[in-house]
């Protein structure tokens, strides 16, 4: 994992959820900004993936535990491609909320991702 790059994504899944939020509070349905941004939180999680593969090899090693992090990595990667089916097929503006709450959580769950790749030293409980 590279720490800039996941406070890059946790920024961004920011970001997106704060837009996803007010595009319900304006009463509107879910629209390639809400949509696309979403789905561009989910590419990130596909770099966040291969950078967590190759990070060990070139000397960047995890210190937490390393199941807890790969399940959360497998978690985060399934939920923005539900969030956005679930928001094409229902298109109210309480879709952008779901939206909304895929990138808030993506945005906790990069954050812990972050603190178990860097801040866990081994036995830390």
């Amino acid at each position: 994992m590279v720490e800039w790059f996941s406070w890059v994504q946790i920024a961004v899944a920011l970001v997106v959820g704060l837009i996803a939020i007010g595009m319900a509070v304006a009463k509107r349905g879910p629209n390639d900004v809400t949509v696309l941004g979403l789905a561009l939180v989910e590419l990130l999680l596909v770099v966040q993936l291969v950078l967590a593969i190759v990070a060990p090899l070139t000397g960047n090693p995890m210190l937490g535990n390393a199941l807890e992090f790969w399940m959360y990595l497998v978690a985060a990667l399934i939920i923005p491609p539900a969030a956005i089916v679930w928001g094409l097929i229902e298109k109210t503006r309480w879709s952008n909320l779901i939206l909304a709450t895929a990138a808030l959580g993506i945005a906790v769950m990069v954050f812990r991702m972050h603190t178990i790749w860097f801040l866990h030293a081994p036995g830390y409980a």
